[in-house]
């Protein structure tokens, strides 16, 4: 069949492979020069910036790729270990270590809490965790929900795990330090969550992290989709860049192709969808063949928050020697956390403190930067286009505080050092990646927007067509975008078309 997938980022690009493996004649469309939606590479003045996802755990999920097209992962692509897994900054000074050594973690909890009730509640949230990952993800991740007997079946599992809660309610259960809280709590912002809102199915994150680790491609997350798209064309597929999709055709009800905002048309017997699925639904798809996903439903529908990404380099190494001693993953949390969250989801307001992420990438790959170099993304979660903040106004200012804050904190005399540097903020996501509202994750991860209640794999409004990435089921991170596009390759495989 003549498959095209809109959209190049992972779920895309994974969608591609394997479909182009079943023999399948597959194109792939790309609005950008480069492939990688989310995962875009930025190279200027001799560094390299990973554009977006960074975080790399289930490496299995990669190596599967290139598994069914009968080639070694190790022949293209260079995983290596991260640990620790994150450092975590506190807003009183002091740091912990996360990583995946049981025992050294109990013994990190010790000093950081005191309190051994709190090691001993780490433990029986490890235990929890197992569970949760073993029914939400080995079970439920790569399985479509189309109906809604497929959510009554496992809603008693679900309700035993105790999904009604979210993560920071069921952390609460196990751990009192508020600290402690806090460590456990922050991965659902990786994937567009709020701790207090988000479904506690999410803690299946720790669980998937302590079996399999956190890793780094060298040569960046890049280096990853590189070696998927020369998998692809070995495979017969064909990328075209620099080909925006204007318009999914529909036919008597099915998708027959699409138009490029050029004119051009290219027929198609099935069309995969990597753009984000409200941004998809409301300029993609044609407002006749819309009976479901129309514009009043997706405006009622909740997004995650956006970001502020800041992508610099220095010319000098910042290893520990006149400052806190940085990891690759390193989380700054500042000293509102859940009011800060409110803000950001809630009220859609953009404060004036804030939390980080910070990587730097050049501590496990100096290449990514010029001899005596660092490389460094630094990323703020803020509201989506959904608030009043004006960022052609606030983008400036917002930068300068915390470009400030890490030159005070962690980066002595940043400003003498940077010699490049490039700036996102939420109009990029809105139209460089046509996410509605300008939302980094698409759909929020909330229980009532998980699993069937999620966009489905499959339309629902027109035959033919599919959807893989953040915004469909099961949801955002490279797993879930991975499994996405399992899910729709298996439901085109199961229904011939």
């Amino acid at each position: 069949m003549r498959v095209i997938v809109i959209g190049s980022g992972f779920g895309g690009i994974a969608a591609a492979i394997r479909l182009a493996a079943r023999g399948h004649q597959v194109t792939l469309l790309d609005k950008r020069d480069q492939p990688g939606g989310r995962a875009y590479v930025y190279r200027q003045d001799g560094f390299t910036f990973d554009g977006g996802p960074t975080v790399i755990t289930a490496p299995w999920m990669i190596e599967d790729l290139f598994t069914l097209a009968g080639k070694r992962m190790e022949d293209h692509l260079t995983l290596v270990p991260i640990d620790p897994f994150y450092r975590i900054f506190f807003s009183d000074g002091a740091s912990f270590d996360y990583s995946g050594d049981s025992e050294a973690m109990e013994s990190r909890i010790h000093r950081l809490t005191g309190s051994s009730a709190d090691v001993e509640g780490y433990r029986a949230f490890v235990a929890f965790t197992e569970k949760v990952f073993a029914k939400g993800f080995t079970e439920l991740a790569d399985k479509p929900f189309l109906h809604v007997s497929d959510m009554l079946k496992v809603a008693p599992d679900l309700m035993k795990l105790q999904s009604y809660r979210s993560v920071s309610g069921l952390v609460g259960r196990f751990v009192s330090d508020e600290r402690l809280r806090e460590v456990l709590t922050f991965h659902p912002l990786l994937v567009g969550g709020n701790p207090f809102q988000t479904t506690s199915i999410y803690t299946l994150i720790h669980h998937l992290e302590r079996t399999w680790g956190v890793w780094f491609a060298m040569g960046g997350t890049g280096a990853i989709i590189a070696a998927f798209v020369d998998l692809f064309r070995e495979l017969g597929g064909t990328l075209k860049l620099e080909a925006e999709v204007g318009e999914i055709r529909v036919d008597g009800g099915r998708a027959s192709g699409v138009t490029l905002t050029s004119g051009r048309e290219i027929d198609a017997d099935i069309v995969v969808c990597n753009a984000d699925v409200a941004g998809a639904y409301r300029s993609l798809v044609p407002r006749s063949a819309r009976r479901k996903y129309t514009d009043r439903r997706l405006a009622r529908t909740r997004y995650s928050m956006s970001l502020v990404v800041i992508y610099f380099g220095t010319d000098r190494l910042y290893r520990g020697d006149d400052g806190p001693a940085l990891a690759h993953h390193d989380i700054i949390l500042g000293p509102r956390y859940e009011g800060l969250l409110h803000d950001i989801f809630r009220e859609k307001r953009l404060a004036d403190d804030f939390s980080l992420y910070l990587h730097m990438p050049t501590l496990r790959d100096p290449t990514l930067a010029p001899p005596g170099g660092e490389a460094f993304y630094v990323l703020a979660p803020v509201p989506h286009l959904g608030g009043a903040t004006d960022w052609n106004v606030m983008a400036k200012p917002y930068r300068d505080r915390i470009m400030g804050f890490l030159e005070e904190r962690y980066l002595p005399d940043l400003s003498r050092h940077i010699v490049t540097e490039h700036m996102i903020d939420p109009r990029h996501f809105e139209t460089e990646l046509n996410s509605y509202l300008g939302s980094a994750f698409s759909v929020e991860p909330i229980l009532t927007q998980s699993a069937w209640f999620r966009p489905h794999n499959r339309s629902e409004d027109v035959d033919g067509l599919y959807f893989v990435g953040a915004g469909t089921h099961p949801g955002a991170g490279l797993p879930g975008v991975l499994s996405s596009a399992k899910i729709a390759d298996d439901l085109i495989a199961e229904k011939g078309r």
